[in-house]
């Protein structure tokens, strides 16, 4: 049956962009908040709006809220756009005794899978089905047509698919829309956390560049702007949504009485990212917690999350700065060719980018066994080709069609083509990364990275003398050097301990 109206759960920034986009698609839209003033801005916005073709209708009460659905036998269809955690779980309880069978709840927040699993639980009682949905591309995305990552009963998701291919970004190549199902359970908003690592990863290796290009060779905010929207244009940071931003905030002025200043809107901004310290945002730290669980490897996440986490408590921070002293970050001295070295910067932010894609989908790939949802790696780059944060068309046009060839592989650095990208621009992220420390400049993510890449392909890493000391300590057992079935072997505990020093 055809989905002719929603109900939209939350009337802020994304709900509120999500009312209008399925309005002029010509759905019925009811809008409903815990905060009527959100209510009552957004149909104050609604009364001023053009090209709406579904009625709109905005609602204080929640039970007529839930009583505007389901007319004429249809089913109702909610979209959940509030804080993950308890309010989601509050709204549930309040409109549970309106539900019936076949109805659909769209939870389009940044929610936990188990939290999604849990609730489809509760839900399949009464025939209702959760459908976990990972939403990406900000408010911006919701008002024009987002990605989308939907998990869930797959009944559930036939019937939602051809209204979300309707409202799906479209990736400009090919015109398909960047919604997929993912898979059963939790699968659709366990993509979306990890694409939200990726994104921190992508984001701290940005800034990193910025901040050596600023203090390191003094380039000027117009200048740097220039460069990334050069960046932007060609080469493998092509039609990358992170660095068309930045372009885009190092260019923009203040306004004083509509007029244009000489002043940057960015140097307003303070340096505290505290989405991750005060909890409104938890889909980075979930990634770096699944990475350590599922044993995968996630250090430029990881990094860019400790630098987000470390700069919101920038009362402390101070306080440390005192006690500490550091050095600030310098200039870089002796530049022969600044030129050559903002190429080698360039290559070592695409290379920080794409191993925070391997990262990722190797995280999605081990879940995805873990779990049995049977994901598919190369859906995941095609729905990230538009309307999303981490949309990189160079790194989707490499990973897509090679992911689409072997859907079992679990580390994608073995991909030819990943290893030798990573292999090329090894040398240009050490030269960087050694520059930048060696002036004192922040560098969490890049340097990261550097370490990942060598150490996940090293041959024999110095953790030998790390098993040894704790066999030492804690009998714990060790395998053997070209020793068959143990060099290399699986990933299990060895047959052999030395008594080092009797008890």
């Amino acid at each position: 049956m055809e989905i002719k109206q929603i109900g939209i759960v939350g009337a802020g920034n994304m709900g509120s962009m999500m009312g209008f986009a399925f309005s002029e698609l010509g759905l019925g839209v009811s809008i409903w908040d815990a905060e009527s003033a959100n209510v009552d801005n957004f149909m104050k916005q609604v009364d001023q709006a053009d090209g709406l073709i579904g009625k709109v209708c905005g609602f204080h009460d929640i039970s007529k809220f839930t009583a505007s659905l389901g007319q004429d036998g249809a089913r109702k269809v909610f979209l959940f756009s509030i804080t993950h955690g308890p309010p989601a779980d509050e709204v549930l309880k309040k409109i549970k005794p309106e539900l019936r069978k076949g109805d659909i709840i769209l939870d389009g927040g940044n929610e936990h899978y188990r939290n999604t699993e849990r609730r489809q639980r509760e839900c399949q009682d009464a025939g209702v089905d959760w459908i976990g949905m990972g939403v990406s591309g900000g408010f911006q995305s919701a008002r024009h047509g987002p990605s989308m990552s939907p998990g869930g009963n797959n009944a559930a998701l036939d019937a939602v698919m051809p209204l979300l291919e309707r409202y799906a970004a479209k990736d400009p190549k090919s015109g398909a829309p960047c919604v997929s199902k993912i898979g059963p359970g939790g699968s659709g908003h366990f993509v979306k956390m990890v694409h939200n690592g990726i994104e921190v990863g992508m984001l701290s290796a940005l800034c990193e560049a910025w901040g050596f290009l600023t203090r390191g060779l003094g380039l000027d905010y117009d200048q740097i702007g220039e460069l990334f929207t050069t960046w932007n244009s060609e080469g493998e940071l092509r039609t990358n949504f992170l660095v068309k931003i930045a372009a885009d905030i190092c260019k923009t002025r203040k306004l004083t009485n509509d007029k244009l200043t000489d002043d940057y809107v960015l140097d307003d901004v303070l340096d505290k990212v505290v989405q991750d310290d005060d909890c409104t945002e938890g889909t980075p730290s979930w990634s770096i917690m699944e990475s350590a669980t599922r044993h995968v490897s996630c250090p430029t996440l990881a990094a860019g999350f400790y630098l987000r986490v470390a700069s919101g408590n920038r009362e402390e921070r101070l306080k440390v700065a005192e006690k500490l002293s550091i050095s600030e970050p310098q200039s870089i001295q002796d530049v022969k060719d600044r030129d050559q070295m903002i190429e080698s910067l360039r290559r070592a932010v695409y290379c920080a980018f794409l191993a925070s894609y391997c990262q990722g989908l190797e995280l999605i790939a081990r879940a995805s066994i873990d779990e049995d949802w049977d994901i598919s790696l190369s859906e995941c780059i095609r729905i990230w080709r538009a309307g999303c944060i981490i949309q990189s068309e160079f790194i989707a046009d490499l990973l897509e069609p090679v992911l689409k060839e072997d859907k079992t592989i679990t580390n994608v650095k073995l991909i030819d083509c990943v290893g030798s990208e990573l292999q090329r621009n090894y040398s240009a992220l050490k030269d960087i990364v050694s520059q930048g420390i060696a002036a004192d400049h922040y560098m969490p993510a890049l340097s990261a990275t550097l370490e990942y890449v060598k150490y996940t392909t090293g041959k024999m890493l110095p953790t030998k003398f790390m098993e040894a000391q704790m066999d030492y300590f804690g009998a714990h057992s060790y395998n053997k050097p070209d020793a068959p079935g143990e060099d290399p072997g699986p990933v299990a505990k060895g047959p052999h301990h030395f008594e080092w020093k009797p008890a």
